[in-house]
């Protein structure tokens, strides 16, 4: 059987450390360095007393799933459990549902339940930045560099299928309204000529490559201040803004409508304390435990993203995912909306980005959401899986942060809310997709049956929806028996593991060389 593993590497795991806290005085000497994580990492799973975030918080039936199944009988038997209720585990429910319409009548539709630690939804998904945007062109050169053009131009066409397919979708089923889809810009500010000089170095490697980067804008500092009221140069291009729990509400209702096709229920409040071999006799592979009773499944999925590790301890550490907190404010700007656009931005190599929400009327004072400055000097920095807190130096620097970037705009102030986030990193900044391996587990257990989607490294929201298509395609092969098509749009080394024929499939698509890097 021929199998590609996941390339853990050989190196530390490294995050990006700003050496410098932004302000106007000091941009222009704002320099990156690495430090670098090499201690042991404890893993837990999502303490009970979260902040209140904008997306779980900001209206009274912002998340009407919030407990759903929490109370009454637990589901103890189910063909598939997906652990994780963002927008990973949702995505793997909706996927299932459409790979699954075909059952026929006379079939018993495979059963699915969903299991959260918390309220639906109320990890990463429900407290990220609400940016549904591809990086595009940006990172290509570094990407061609570690895995190769095919895969630096796969990690781009993964980004495009997902923000067009969940678009598509959206529109499909008549919910921009609901879900306050923005189809507009991202506007990339450069603080540096140092960044804007990487920038263009990736946009001309995917120029050469023929990634299409046609949409790309490259804006001059007038320009800029004209158009948005900032003093840097830019580079904008296709962009889009959401509500990433309204999205990922109608994706569990749209899976669950198709009562046909699979058979869902959620347990909020309900989390998983381990996974275990089901007794001998078991007619399940896995016995997965919670505090409320136990289910019986034959494939689990773990969607959990930075607790992935509390589960599967043997990715706790440098080497695997390691859980980093965000921070994120709702602020009030002090010009009307007429004077803002929609664009979403970024700055300061994508650490810190905000977008003003929709709906304002032209002469109301809009809110905008700003996320990031995690990386400022004196804030905690040690990974962590505690989102109950903020970080007051971070704070301080995203209530500076807009006034500084647009003067006159905003306003030095107590934002209207502050909340915080964990998402999970990993050594390579991609996700771990496909089977949980025998090298996963402690003292070589088997794993078959179970998978894994997590580690989306800060950036999962163009990616997490095709990933999950991924792992609902193996496990619908494992229960129909047919082979799945490996997508053209998903990055190899991504995947942990690939079977002989998903493998022959692949190689049709790819060089021999490309798969040589991943073997």
């Amino acid at each position: 059987m021929t199998r590609i593993h996941h390339l853990f590497g050989t190196l530390a795991f490294a995050l990006w450390q700003g050496s410098a806290a932004f302000t106007p005085g000091n941009l222009k000497d704002h320099v990156v360095s690495q430090t670098v994580l090499s201690f042991p990492l404890s893993a837990s799973l999502p303490v009970p007393n979260a902040t209140r975030s904008f997306w779980l918080d900001g209206t009274p039936d912002a998340n009407p799933l919030a407990r759903v199944g929490s109370q009454g009988p637990l589901s103890t038997d189910s063909d598939i459990c997906i652990i994780g209720s963002g927008i990973t585990g949702v995505s793997v429910a909706y996927h299932l549902s459409k790979l699954f319409q075909s059952t026929s009548a006379q079939e018993s539709p495979p059963s699915v339940v969903i299991l959260e630690a918390r309220d639906f939804c109320s990890g990463a998904t429900g407290r990220n930045g609400g940016h549904l945007s591809a990086h595009n062109f940006m990172g290509f050169h570094e990407n061609t560099v570690a895995w190769g053009i095919e895969d630096a131009m796969r990690a781009v066409r993964i980004e495009d299928h997902v923000v067009d397919a969940i678009t598509s979708l959206v529109k499909d089923n008549g919910l921009q309204e609901e879900v306050d889809l923005v189809e507009g810009v991202r506007t990339n500010l450069f603080f540096t000529k140092e960044e804007e000089t990487g920038s263009r170095r990736e946009y001309e490697a995917a120029k050469a490559a023929g990634i299409d980067v046609s949409a790309a804008e490259w804006l001059l500092e007038g320009e800029v201040q004209r158009t948005y009221g900032a003093h840097y140069p830019a580079v904008r291009f296709p962009g889009r803004t959401i509500w990433p729990l309204k999205l990922v509400t109608h994706l569990f209702k749209l899976a669950q409508n198709s009562s046909h096709a699979i058979s869902l229920k959620l347990h909020t409040h309900t989390p998983v304390t381990a996974v275990v071999s089901s007794p001998v006799g078991n007619a399940r592979r896995w016995t997965v435990r919670t505090p409320r009773g136990s289910v019986a499944c034959t494939h689990v999925v773990h969607a959990t993203n930075a607790y992935a590790p509390a589960l599967l301890p043997q990715l706790a550490g440098s080497s695997g995912i390691v859980p980093t907190r965000g921070q994120a404010v709702a602020v009030r700007a002090a010009v009307t909306a007429r004077e803002l656009t929609l664009s979403g931005f970024t700055a300061n190599h994508g650490m810190e980005y905000w977008f003003v929400r929709p709906g304002a009327a032209p002469d109301e004072r809009p809110l905008v959401i700003l996320g990031g400055a995690r990386r400022v000097p004196g804030s905690a920095q040690d990974p962590t899986t505690d989102d109950s807190v903020v970080d007051p130096v971070v704070g301080k620097r995203l209530r500076a942060f807009l006034p500084e970037v647009f003067p006159g705009k905003f306003k030095d102030g107590e934002p209207e809310m502050e909340w915080t986030g964990i998402m999970g990193f990993t050594e390579l900044g991609d996700p771990l997709v496909g089977p949980v391996l025998d090298k996963f587990r402690p003292g070589g257990a088997s794993s078959d049956g179970q998978y894994i989607s997590a580690g989306f490294s800060g950036h999962g929201m163009p990616r997490a929806f095709g990933c999950a298509d991924v792992v609902a395609r193996m496990i619908a092969s494992n229960i129909t028996g047919h082979e799945w098509e490996f997508p053209p749009w998903l990055p190899l080394h991504y995947v942990t593991s690939l079977d002989g024929s998903s493998a022959r499939a692949m190689e049709a698509m790819t060089n021999a060389s490309a798969i040589e890097r991943v073997l």
